[in-house]
């Protein structure tokens, strides 16, 4: 009878500690399990976007592999407003970009450019696209816009440091700022190993009338 009764007295705090702190511990429990399915919906969401955005990928490189700019153009603008959120849309702009300045669709690629530029969840690919826009942009007569392009330079990491230094010199070479241009050439120098791109920086130097 003794055990009845010690059982019933932890019967009973039981329900009382569950009616002060049961609906608590109910929601608590609500919350992890929603937490959870949604993280698992993401990341199932995310697995679907990825494998639907590399089908898309697929026509961006076709058409880029065939040359066919304005294809090339429409599936990367496809890609862009579907799967915007994913490198695919970023490789994307930058490919469909080349393809199109190639075939003299300046307005095109610097419109796929400046996308990349500011939509790319990396910063590698947003420094790449900075840079190309810049290039097209002096090509196109529009210095100043150029410059804009590369206002993130600081915020680049040090393997771009020469590439920025260097394109900043191409804007002011482009503006006929002969010693603002060398200063930057000298500066794209330092960080420059020696090689191809090497001789070329000399070359632009020798330009300014630098040496």
């Amino acid at each position: 009878m003794a055990f009845d009764l010690e059982e019933q007295d932890k019967l009973d705090n039981l329900k009382g500690w569950w009616q002060e702190y049961g609906n608590r511990v109910t929601w608590a429990l609500i919350v992890v399990l929603a937490a959870a399915a949604a993280w698992n919906g993401w990341q199932w969401w995310q697995g679907r976007q990825a494998a639907e955005a590399a089908v898309l990928y697929d026509e961006v490189d076709k058409a880029v592999q065939a040359r066919d700019a304005a294809k090339a153009g429409r599936a990367a603008g496809d890609m862009e407003a579907k799967f915007g959120g994913t490198p695919y849309a970023q490789m994307a702009g930058l490919a469909a970009a080349r393809v199109m300045a190639e075939a003299k669709d300046r307005k095109g690629a610097i419109a796929q450019l400046r996308w990349v530029n500011e939509h790319a969840v990396s910063p590698e690919f947003k420094h790449i696209a900075a840079l190309r826009l810049s290039a097209l942009l002096i090509d196109d007569q529009q210095p100043e816009e150029a410059l804009k392009a590369l206002s993130g330079e600081k915020a680049a990491p040090a393997a771009f440091a020469s590439l920025y230094a260097e394109r900043r010199g191409d804007v002011l070479l482009a503006q006929n700022k002969m010693a603002e241009a060398r200063d930057a050439y000298r500066k794209a120098l330092e960080k420059t190993e020696a090689g191809a791109q090497r001789q070329l920086l000399e070359f632009k130097l020798d330009m300014t009338g630098g040496a």
